[in-house]
């Protein structure tokens, strides 16, 4: 048989798609495990309704959907084909969801899938039992549709086993055996089976499955309310299982769905109810283990609501109804990875049937390839820090987002509880000044200062549109010109950093990134992580701190927990690799007058000869030790101060107090960002992902071919010109700043999509870096940016907009 001897556990959607899409690529030597039967397993794919909608603002996760309705479409049993697509139609019921429509629309159009936007007559010809007087628009998207989850199951299992896989059902894993940090096995209620590779997919079990390994896995199953009614006295004679599209009515947290003369309907419109896994049954007692006893006082409110929206409910009533269990994970991504402790462990968990074949797909190709077809940085298992691991972090977090679901969300909407979680030292004076605070990654990071709100009166700033004006105010657009033009501190602590350091470190660096990182103390190298197609995994600073006898320091600033956990799996003995980020704090302190800041409380050289730009040095800011890099991302002249927590409030107040004479203002994110995309400096997991080369992405600089070997490099030079770039696009209308995940238009066809966007306080233009054709990324072409029911004209711009020169950051 082909390839290592892989052991599937669980025979859902997504373990099926995984053993039929390894098998498919030669890894014929697979176990699939379940402990209910083949394919009606029990888990939440057996009593799943199926709805696949594509819509989401996550592009990984509608490629996933995508590919789902692509594969299923394809495949039948004798019972029938895997997939009715009926189209998806989203209803509007007030002028926000109907405007909130458009902006999903635009999602699609960004992302490739056909729909549009329907008057109300036109919502009711697709869907005869909506009210008209009801809807105000719909959303269309006709290649969605209705997967028969247990047919899909039979046929990808039957598929894989014609290929050699095994089938192993009625069969409970009762441990995963490791040896040395490796699997080699697995112990069933019907023996032993070896394994070189183990993938749980075990859905609501899946806790269960990896605490075998000592992997806590950060899910929740809950329980989610669907409901069958009587018979519908206006759907008599209806024949066909399905006849209308698929339906949400997200403003009341419910979904619809034909059952030949009856509606099921689907509702999260009710309390969360996380189960435990200790809570629930295996296969054994009299309904299936993934379904609870329904809770009819939780369905009274969504059940007139439906019968509000489709007025013929109100002939029939509730036949039955249940209380299914799936699972939900803090920011509502599937999880996906091998275990950091235990080679070969792997899972795929909290994934929807909407997005079983294209998880399916992804897995077997890491396994198989290394890489995937989709960028799945938003989905791996490493991406979280420790506090979002933690098991009262992770129960409330789930049980919210199964609460916001079918919620509007604006980009900048900050999570409301558990806050506040991580604080900078200098928080307390942040709060002095009147900063008013979002979130990020449990960081309170502030967005602008209220005690700056007299800098209006020097600076006239213009105010965006109402979506883009929301967590906004004009205060930022007059820090990011008090930057401009005197100096301002700004927080980095929440920036990852990470210690490198050993005998070996040099070396390690030198064969993961891009740049010449084998260069003398006090030198910082921008350079990139690729993977083996060449494609960008991070961009990161390396900045050399020390080099004595055996013993090299960097500092790496990173961009997360995935570039963390990526160093520290592939660092050898000898070195070692450490998160710097707790226990230390940053100020940015940047612009024109910063040297004089500075200078004036310290006996170090801050002249450009004493630290160049890309340099450090390790100097004293009055009282406090401070690493110091020369490097500024919002284009000004100035430094990166970092000094450990203790310290922190120290060098705040002594950077505060030497710089009143020069006009100094503390500046918070909003500025920090329209400064940055001034300057045309990109932002990884917005600018550019794991789905993008150096080239297309304007960072082919950072790529220093010279060097001996680095992971990509061999792929680099097989890659051809880029057929896709990252460009910059211009607007002089305040009213067209936009927010990011837009499509972009040319001709009237969608071409690309926006990535980050702000208003240019300093260029005074509406700023949106985006993805278009390589042929349209010449200076002066016209396109338009979809902005909800708007197309915004806007033209490619050559970058950077701010100082191209250079002269104010080399000074």
């Amino acid at each position: 048989m082909g390839g290592p001897k892989v052991v599937v556990i669980g025979a859902g959607v997504v373990g099926a798609a995984l053993a039929d899409e390894l098998t498919e690529r030669g890894w014929t030597d697979v176990t699939v495990v379940d402990a209910g039967p083949i394919p009606h397993t029990g888990g939440s794919s057996t009593h799943a309704p199926g709805l696949v909608f594509q819509t989401n603002g996550s592009r990984m996760m509608t490629e996933l959907a995508t590919y789902t309705v692509e594969k299923l479409v394809s495949l039948s049993t004798d019972e029938g084909p895997c997939f009715l697509q009926v189209g998806g139609l989203e209803v509007a019921t007030s002028p926000d969801r109907l405007r909130e429509l458009h902006r999903r629309a635009g999602w699609l159009a960004a992302h490739g899938v056909p729909a549009r936007i329907l008057t109300p007559a036109e919502c009711v010809a697709q869907h005869d039992l909506l009210d008209p007087a009801v809807v105000l628009g719909g959303l269309l998207t006709p290649t969605d549709g209705l997967a028969k989850a247990v047919r899909a199951v039979d046929a990808q299992t039957r598929r894989a086993a014609e290929r050699g896989a095994t089938l192993r059902p009625g069969t409970e894993v009762l441990d995963v055996l490791v040896e040395d940090g490796r699997v080699v096995g697995v112990e069933t209620s019907a023996g032993h089976i070896d394994a070189e590779v183990v993938v749980c997919c075990a859905g609501i079990w899946g806790q269960k499955i990896a605490a075998m390994v000592g992997l806590d896995l950060p899910l929740t199953p809950l329980e989610h309310q669907l409901v069958r009614t009587t018979p519908v006295p206006a759907l008599a004679g209806q024949t066909e299982e399905v006849r209308r599209p698929i339906l949400r009515h997200q403003g009341a947290d419910l979904y619809y769905r034909d059952d030949h003369d009856r509606q099921v309907i689907g509702s999260y419109a009710h309390r969360p109810i996380p189960v435990a896994v200790a809570d629930f049954d295996d296969w054994g007692g009299p309904v299936m283990p993934s379904v609870r006893p329904f809770t009819p006082d939780d369905f009274e409110g969504p059940w007139k609501d439906s019968q509000a929206l489709l007025p013929a409910l109100a002939e029939s009533g509730v036949e039955s109804g249940i209380n299914g269990m799936f699972s939900f994970t803090t920011d509502g991504a599937p999880l996906i990875g091998e275990s950091p402790d235990v080679a070969g462990f792997w899972v795929a968990e909290a994934v929807w049937v909407t997005h079983s074949a294209g998880v399916g797909r992804a897995v077997a190709e890491l396994l198989v390839d290394g890489v995937p077809t989709t960028d799945l940085h938003e989905a791996a298992l490493g991406r979280f820090e420790a506090h979002q691991r933690g098991p009262a972090y992770v129960l409330e977090r789930d049980q919210q987002n199964f609460a916001e679901v079918y919620d509007v969300l604006h980009p900048l909407q900050p999570m409301a509880s558990p806050r506040p979680l991580r604080l900078s030292p200098f928080h307390r004076r942040q709060e002095e000044l009147g900063a008013y605070f979002l979130e990020a990654n449990g960081w309170e990071r502030p967005q602008w200062y209220a005690a700056n709100a007299s800098l209006l009166d020097e600076y006239t700033v213009p105010t965006p549109g109402d979506w883009a004006s929301r967590y906004w105010s004009p205060i930022a657009g007059a820090e990011a010109l008090a930057t401009r033009e005197r100096v301002a501190m700004y927080d980095m602590t929440a920036l990852k950093r990470i210690e490198v350091a050993g005998r070996g470190a040099t070396d390690f660096l030198q064969g993961l990134v891009t740049g010449n990182v084998a260069t003398s103390v006090g030198s910082v190298t921008y350079c990139l992580l690729l993977d083996p197609r060449g494609r960008i995994r991070s961009d990161v600073t390396v900045a050399r701190l020390s080099a004595p006898p055996g013993q090299q320091r960097y500092q790496v600033g990173a961009n997360g927990n995935l570039d963390l956990a990526y160093l520290q799996e592939r660092a050898p003995a000898d070195v070692f690799v450490h998160d710097l980020t707790p226990g230390t704090c940053c100020v940015g302190l940047w612009g024109p007058r910063a040297r004089e800041v500075v200078q004036s409380v310290s006996t170090d050289d801050w002249s450009n000869d004493g630290v160049k730009y890309f340099r450090g040095i390790e100097a004293h800011v009055g009282m406090v030790p401070v690493t110091a890099l020369r490097l500024s991302y919002v284009g000004e002249l100035g430094w990166e101060l970092y000094t450990t927590a203790d310290l922190g409030q120290k060098l705040w107040d002594t950077l505060w107090a030497a710089g009143q004479e020069h006009g100094i203002v503390a500046g918070g994110r909003a500025a920090f960002t329209s400064l940055r995309l001034e300057k045309g400096y990109r932002s990884f997991g917005a600018d550019m992902t794991w789905d993008h080369t150096p080239a297309e992405a304007g960072l082919s600089f950072a790529v220093k071919t010279a060097k001996e070997a680095f992971v990509g490099k061999s792929a680099l030079a097989a890659l051809g010109e880029p057929t896709r770039k990252l460009v910059c696009l211009t607007s002089p209308d305040p009213q067209a700043v936009v927010m990011g995940k837009e499509p972009v238009l040319h001709g009237g066809e969608p071409v690309g999509h926006v990535t980050s966007a702000a208003w240019g306080f300093t260029v005074e233009r509406a700023i949106a870096y985006a993805w278009v054709p390589a042929g349209l990324s010449t200076p002066g072409t016209e396109v338009e940016v979809g902005y909800f029911d708007q197309r915004l004209p806007y033209v490619v711009t050559e970058e950077p907009l701010f100082d191209p020169a250079m002269t104010r950051l080399r000074g």
